[in-house]
């Protein structure tokens, strides 16, 4: 699925148009984004959260030559998510392959 398949789903659920439900999800990324790169986590109840961590330096290895490449501290975002998301998707899947 992609961001146009979620904009248009949305739009037809709320009855909102394509160009409102796309300048909505479009702020909720950018705020997600722009929370994260300000260090801050967020918390959606029901969905999950995100978190952003950080990584310490390593060598890793460049998988097409084998040559050791040093890859410094650097910060990745993380998402989890949550229990309630787990165990819907858990039971969806099951009923989709039990059919």
């Amino acid at each position: 699925m992609t961001k146009a398949d979620i904009v248009e789903k949305v739009a037809l659920g709320t009855g909102l148009t394509k160009l409102e439900t796309e300048a909505i999800i479009e702020g909720f990324l950018n705020t997600v984004i722009q929370a994260l790169r300000e260090g801050n986590g967020i918390e959606i109840r029901g969905f999950g959260s995100y978190k952003v961590k950080m990584k310490k330096a390593r060598y890793a290895r460049n998988p097409r030559t084998g040559e050791k490449v040093y890859v410094g501290d650097h910060f990745v975002p993380t998402f989890k998510f949550s229990k309630d998301f787990k165990a819907l998707v858990d039971s969806g899947m099951k009923e989709l392959k039990n059919n």
